[in-house]
């Protein structure tokens, strides 16, 4: 079995999915002949054609309204977006066309499409190519909005999200890229949207994370258990929307505490809807209030400070130990 990073699984999925279905395409801002800012649809126009792999304008919009055009008449579009903050110039067609296309038609129209994204910090980039905006899609009803952080993860997610009759956004951190290898199958296979997962089993306190906070999590966890202070069970979202509450409520009723962790900002974020799910499902089970382990509220900062925005494994590991104490 191949051992591939982030992206090379992205692009195996992708290959397979254009060899095996003529309705697919994919196209955005150069990933016909650069193979896309990052690399991960390099070399499909060399191989599948102008006409299935190509380049648009640098217009966000066009970008997104043509999708959802060739979506509803049936067509498998796979739209990328450089990255997530430049989505912002296609909202309205994702929020007020996309996702609202089935209910607008009764039913009689769907919009089988894949926006792929790039965000997340610690890379030294800079505002509007880090930031993290997912909840501001999760709001909207109607889109379902996936986040990897592993390779097999990836590649499973996106074949589900192109085989979904609805629209999906992929978000894909830039961290995760290229950090590690793991086995992937080099052949078809789904990872389902709308479920979590237990990532690490513990007895103690549970801490919810999805994308690169999953890393950081399971760090944290590491360190406390290594000197026997806690017990920490990890749950990996991989999907916010439709999010799996019986995952959650499950683990928190095991283990009575909870740490929620994301890197976007902490106000009307992915952590307030968990803190939500635990507050309807887990009250009685609770031993600690839920803490939350978030960015501040505050721009994407320049990277000579961005260290101190992303969440660590030391303030998780601090968050924890607030959950613990009598």
């Amino acid at each position: 079995m191949p051992r591939w990073t982030m992206i090379e699984a992205l692009n195996n999925a992708l290959a397979l999915e254009l060899e095996h279905d003529r309705r697919v395409l994919i196209f955005g801002e150069d990933v016909g002949k650069n193979g896309g800012v990052f690399r991960v649809t390099e070399g499909l126009q060399n191989r599948f054609g102008e006409e299935r792999v190509f380049d648009t304008p640098l217009a966000e919009s066009a970008i997104i309204g043509t999708a959802i055009g060739i979506a509803v008449y049936g067509l498998r579009p796979i739209a990328e977006i450089q990255f997530a903050g430049f989505s912002l110039l296609a909202f309205n067609q994702i929020v007020s066309q996309a996702a609202h296309m089935r209910s607008r038609s009764g039913g009689l129209y769907t919009v089988p499409l894949v926006i792929r994204a790039v965000f997340g910090g610690n890379v030294r980039s800079h505002e509007m190519h880090s930031d993290n905006i997912e909840g501001l899609f999760m709001h909207t009803p109607g889109i379902k909005i996936v986040i990897p952080s592993n390779p097999y993860d990836a590649k499973g997610l996106l074949h589900a999200a192109i085989a979904d009759p609805d629209p999906v956004l992929l978000l894909e951190h830039m961290r995760l890229y290229r950090s590690f290898r793991q086995e992937v199958p080099a052949e078809y296979y789904t990872v389902p949207i709308g479920k979590a997962v237990v990532v690490h089993e513990g007895s103690d306190v549970t801490v919810i994370a999805y994308g690169a906070m999953v890393a950081v999590a399971l760090e944290a966890a590491k360190q406390l258990e290594s000197s026997d202070e806690a017990s920490v069970e990890v749950v990996e979202l991989r999907t916010i929307a439709p999010m799996d509450e019986q995952t959650i409520a499950d683990s928190v009723n095991k283990t009575g505490r909870a740490v929620v962790v994301h890197e976007a900002a902490r106000t009307g974020g992915v952590g307030a809807e968990i803190v939500a799910v635990i507050n309807q499902h887990c009250l009685y089970a609770l031993l600690k209030p839920v803490e939350r382990v978030t960015s501040p509220d505050t721009p994407f900062p320049i990277p000579t400070v961005e260290d101190l925005l992303i969440p660590t494994p030391g303030r998780v590991v601090n968050a924890i130990r607030r959950t613990l104490e009598a």
